[in-house]
C-alpha cells in the first residue's frame, strides 16, 4: 500500500512543480547525458505546433520529449494511440486535458484532467474515446522505453 502512495506522490509532486510558473519560450528537451537543465514548462499552454508532427503509424499521437536520462523519460503527448504494451518499461501518465475513456488492461475506464494513470510493464493500454477535447498527458517511462519495445494489441 505504501509503495503505491510513494509511486503516485513522486510524479504528482513533479507535475505540481511544473504548474507553479509559466514560460514564454517552448520547452527544450533535456540531453540524454544525465545533466538536467533547470526549466519550468507550461504543459497546458503547449500547442500541437509546439509538440510537433504526428508520430507515423501511431493514430493521432504527437509527442515531445522533455527529459531523457538513463533512468527514465518524460514527454508531453497529445492525441490518441492504438492499444499496445511495453514489455520493458512501466508508464505513468498524468492527464493534463481531455476526458473520455482509456483502455487499461481489458477494460475501458473514464478519465479526466488531473487523473494519474499507472501502467505496469506488459499491461495493454490506449487512449480510446475522447468526449471532451483531445487527450494531452505527461508520460513518464521507467526505465526509458527501448527501441522496439512497443507491441500492438488487437
Amino acid at each position: 500500500m505504501h509503495r503505491h502512495i510513494y509511486l503516485a506522490a513522486i510524479p504528482a509532486a513533479f507535475v505540481a512543480g511544473l504548474f507553479v510558473s509559466h514560460l514564454s519560450t517552448p520547452a527544450q528537451a533535456q540531453a540524454p547525458d544525465g545533466k538536467l537543465t533547470a526549466q519550468i514548462v507550461d504543459l497546458v499552454a503547449l500547442t500541437d505546433a509546439d509538440i510537433g508532427a504526428q508520430v507515423p503509424n501511431m493514430g493521432s499521437l504527437r509527442s515531445k520529449g522533455l527529459v531523457v536520462t538513463s533512468n527514465g523519460t518524460i514527454a508531453v503527448q497529445t492525441g490518441n494511440v492504438p492499444k499496445h504494451t511495453h514489455a520493458g518499461s512501466d508508464e505513468i501518465q498524468y492527464v493534463i486535458s481531455g476526458s473520455g475513456t482509456f483502455w487499461l488492461g481489458s477494460e475501458q475506464r473514464s478519465i479526466h484532467p488531473g487523473d494519474l494513470i499507472i501502467i505496469p510493464k506488459g499491461m495493454a493500454h490506449a487512449g480510446s474515446v475522447p468526449t471532451s477535447g483531445e487527450f494531452k498527458v505527461l508520460s513518464i517511462k521507467l526505465p526509458p522505453q527501448a527501441s522496439g519495445d512497443m507491441q500492438m494489441v488487437p
